[in-house]
């Protein structure tokens, strides 16, 4: 089969199989591990797009099935794909070298093929990314389907005229060469992002399980997402995604939100297959009262079978919870408070209201059945100090004394890495909230991902802390939350051995690696492979439980029945779209933005 775009997502580091690097704790709050396979959901939304004019669009996690098989050929796999252009995520910064690393495999295989890179980490490092001769073009801004589609079809004709495809970098006889980046939709409902249609669709479609899968162990806590909006109404400093990073990176000036019948509908598709939770990425007041009236309206219509998680970004008062809790049987919420420190909240712009508020909204959520609340506390915020890091813990006895010692809240801590966010406040004006900078260039991050520990990845320091300070905090704040959660029975006792034992290995391997990196080149080299065994046990789940951060699923999918039926409506959707193609009702020529 010639497909039309095969995309591409890259591990963390190429090849992580072979390299000794600690990662630590860099990715234990999310779901995917630290190759951080879990590929952008802007991918699934591209590919539903332009599979709806016949365009055929395969998406290989190419991270993904380098976990999970340790002898995965990624020069096999890749030789024997035949497309028309390959499209590689650059999205989240710590894919800088696996992306890049990639894209000269796939031109050493394809010289000819031409490879597109997209995201947000992309868009901001687009004059330095189209310099690597792997890379030919760079699709900017956060929503490209339309101009993607433009530029497949110039390729398709064999035309080089590019001039008038919108938020594209593209190269012209090796010069590079920067379109305006005005194409930015202020409609998101054109668009499926995640696109799950897309994903089982090209299941049967495409005959492989494996290449899409979103992250190594999807198929056993098959978790789903939903992207609320673009853009954002707040601007916290170290955000990548706030109000002014969107301005900067994808002159995006106002945020635009899903509309509440695209989510009810999107929820609808999505528990007719999984029982997982389903995320709510972003606060959906940022759309208003009468917006989050409409949307829990037509929750409220529906049976909704499936546990939603809300993700709050101020605090939350009875009326919200109890309307929560009228619309939906399950539900639960998540808050990142960053730090107990008011004024440093204030400061940085996350949920910037009392603890006492913070308290009310917590109690106000548990009074209100709401199922579970996750807590995240960061270390390396501006202004943050050793001991104001380690104070976090103290207010989460504090919240969970006044909350009657409920088990149904959650807490974390997590350093703020391996980078700030590029486009964000306190990446763009360091000096003026505290930080220095360590990394600048596409090529740093590049360069910093292959560092041995993710103390040497820390891209800053702070005023108050050096990287040695993060790292001391980070691990300390742990260990003294793995205490209060065993005084509370809050975590099991072998769940709290493991915890301590490994932030105690994590420690030193930190101490000795920092002697290895003293060693001659040689020296150092072969001291590192000793270890790189050792290391591996430790980059995973280091400060807390594997567990904790899951929700309880009973049951991981809908029946056989709806799955059945599914499969068959999308086979028919196939064939459909294929005839409108080819007696020309739909023309991929002719769309216009």
């Amino acid at each position: 089969m010639i497909y039309d775009l095969v995309l591409l997502h890259p591990p963390t580091v190429y090849d992580f199989r072979k390299e000794m690097v600690f990662t630590g704790p860099i990715s234990d709050v999310v779901p995917s591990s630290p190759v951080f396979e879990m590929y952008p959901i802007g991918l699934t939304s591209l590919g539903d797009y332009l599979e709806r004019f016949g365009l055929k669009v395969k998406i290989i996690n190419i991270a993904n099935r380098m976990l999970l098989d340790p002898d995965f050929d990624v020069e096999k796999k890749l030789g024997k794909i035949r497309t028309k252009a390959f499209g590689i995520d650059l999205h989240w910064l710590p894919h800088a070298h696996g992306s890049i690393e990639l894209s000269k495999i796939v031109k050493k295989l394809h010289p000819d093929t031409p490879v597109i890179f997209g995201g947000l980490s992309s868009t901001y490092f687009h004059k330095e990314l189209i310099e690597y001769p792997s890379v030919d073009f760079v699709m900017r801004g956060d929503t490209t389907e339309k101009p993607l589609l433009m530029l497949l079809n110039r390729l398709e004709q064999n035309r080089n005229e590019f001039e008038e495809i919108p938020n594209l970098t593209w190269k012209n006889e090796g010069k590079a060469c920067y379109n305006p980046l005005t194409y930015v939709p202020d409609n998101l409902d054109e668009f499926d992002f995640p696109g799950y249609k897309y994903i089982i669709r090209s299941v049967f479609k495409y005959m492989n399980l494996l290449d899409p899968l979103p992250y190594k162990g999807w198929l056993q806590y098959p978790n789903t997402a939903l992207l609320t909006s673009k853009g954002c109404t707040y601007n916290c400093l170290i955000c990548g995604g706030g109000r002014d990073a969107y301005d900067l990176n994808c002159n995006r000036k106002k945020i635009v939100m899903k509309s509440p019948q695209k989510l009810v509908e999107d929820i609808a598709f999505i528990q007719r297959f999984s029982r997982a939770p389903i995320f709510l990425l972003n606060d959906i007041r940022q759309g208003g009262p009468a917006y989050v009236e409409e949307f829990l309206s037509g929750l409220e219509k529906m049976e909704v079978k499936d546990e939603i998680v809300f993700e709050l970004f101020q605090s939350a008062d009875d009326a919200f919870f109890e309307r929560l809790h009228k619309a939906i049987p399950k539900y639960s919420i998540e808050l990142t408070l960053e730090s107990s420190d008011e004024e440093l909240r204030r400061m940085n712009g996350k949920l910037p209201c009392t603890n006492k508020k913070v308290i009310e909204t917590l109690k106000s959520a548990l009074k209100n059945g709401c199922a579970k609340i996750d807590l995240f506390f960061m270390v390396g915020i501006p202004g943050q100090t050793y001991e104001s890091a380690l104070n976090n813990i103290d207010f989460c006895e504090e919240i969970h004394k006044k909350c009657d010692e409920s088990s149904k809240i959650s807490y974390f801590v997590a350093p703020l890495s391996p980078f700030l966010d590029p486009g964000s406040p306190a990446f763009e004006n360091p000096n003026k909230f505290g930080y220095k900078k360590i990394y600048h260039k596409l090529e740093d991050f590049r360069q910093a991902m292959l560092q041995p520990s993710w103390k040497y990845m820390l891209s800053y320091e702070t005023e108050q802390m050096t990287r040695d300070g993060i790292v001391k905090a980070t691990y300390h704040s742990a260990a003294k939350l793995n205490e209060f959660k065993s005084k509370y029975g809050l975590i099991e006792e072998k769940d709290y051995r493991e915890i301590k034992h490994k932030i105690e290995k994590s420690l030193e391997f930190i101490e000795r690696i920092d002697q290895i990196i003293l060693l001659p080149e040689g020296e150092r080299s072969a001291a590192l492979k000793m270890i790189r065994e050792e290391v591996a046990d430790f980059n995973r789940h280091s400060i807390c439980g594997k567990n904790e951060l899951k929700w309880e699923v009973k049951k991981r999918y809908a029946n056989l029945g709806s799955l059945t039926m599914i499969g068959l409506e999308l086979l028919l959707e196939e064939i459909a779209r294929g005839v409108k193609c080819q007696i020309g009702t739909v023309d991929r020529h002719k769309v216009t933005l």
